[in-house]
């Protein structure tokens, strides 16, 4: 068969129907257009989050840090223990188990503290938390990126970006002091900034989901247990975290925190470690074997079906 009457010119990698198309460059200038735009509207969200936090009750944590070393076990021992474990359970590609290790072995991500606030947790810990996982990510993500990925790929082969890293953690730290002393100075006005701020980060978590999963069409081409592995790595994380913040006599309200800490991971950085440390030519191939499995399975699906009918 000839490749060229099925697959379009530029893409990368053909056999048959099968075929693997780089993204366009208008998906590469929206995407950074978007980022733009969002980090904005993350570093205002977190201003707002920095509102409701008290400077007592900061300095409290990070002077008796039960539950900021809680989240370190959580985030740096139990999550990347979970991504190996899951990734040898269900035998995925190496590729694949080295980005489910990257993403277990991430700080957590602003989200987490956005909805700890709904979630009525402690903002404090929140806060702290995530601020000292992001300090300690800098020497923590390369060790157990080492301990657990020599399985799969040599080491020295996966990047850790510090100056993303460091980005972050500015990100972070620079909009929750301002909001920290607007709400030290101004508490009347701090909560008013705050509901605005809420409602702006439940509406931009939201907005992030869409735009990614309409920029990044392919990601959704996985294998199922692909899937399964999805599903129970972040629930994996809420649960442990919750359950070991309980056994360690946290309070409910810090024990949700903990388990939201722990389940949601920096995803942004995950994605800029994976864009580091591999080609897209070793994206792409991964890709392509997802895409013919499947088409392989559901080509197998049909012959059975026509069997059945025939008999």
């Amino acid at each position: 068969m000839n490749n060229s009457t099925v697959c379009l010119a530029n893409a990368t990698i053909c056999e048959g129907d099968s075929c693997v198309v780089t993204a366009s460059n208008f998906n590469d200038i929206l995407s950074v257009v978007l980022s733009t735009v969002l980090t904005i509207l993350l570093a205002l969200v977190m201003f707002s989050m920095g509102c409701n936090v008290e400077i007592e009750k900061f300095l409290g944590h990070i002077k008796r840090p039960w539950g900021i070393c809680i989240g370190f076990l959580c985030q740096f021992g139990i999550m990347p223990l979970v991504g190996y474990i899951l990734s040898v359970a269900f035998n995925i590609l190496p590729i694949q188990a080295v980005v489910v290790l990257i993403m277990g072995c991430c700080p957590g991500g602003t989200a987490s503290n956005i909805l700890a606030y709904w979630v009525d947790g402690d903002m404090d810990l929140s806060v702290s938390m995530t601020t000292c996982s992001t300090l300690m990510a800098l020497g923590m993500m390369p060790l157990c990126l080492l301990i657990y990925t020599k399985a799969w790929v040599d080491s020295g082969t996966i990047i850790i970006p510090y100056d993303n890293i460091g980005t972050s953690l500015v990100a972070l730290v620079v909009p929750v002091s301002i909001g920290m002393f607007v709400n030290h100075k101004w508490p009347q006005k701090a909560k008013i900034i705050l509901k605005i701020g809420s409602v702006t980060g439940a509406i931009l978590i939201v907005l992030i989901a869409v735009v990614g999963g309409i920029l990044y069409q392919s990601a959704w081409i996985i294998a199922p247990k692909l899937w399964i592995v999805g599903t129970i790595f972040p629930v994996a994380g809420y649960s442990l975290g919750f359950f070991l913040a309980r056994i360690a006599g946290q309070p409910w309200h810090r024990c949700r925190t903990v388990a939201l800490e722990t389940g949601m991971q920096n995803t942004q950085l995950c994605s800029t470690v994976v864009q580091l440390s591999f080609t897209q030519e070793q994206l792409n191939q991964c890709m392509w074997h997802i895409r013919n499995v499947m088409e392989k399975t559901t080509r197998n699906f049909q012959i059975k079906d026509n069997e059945t009918v025939s008999e």
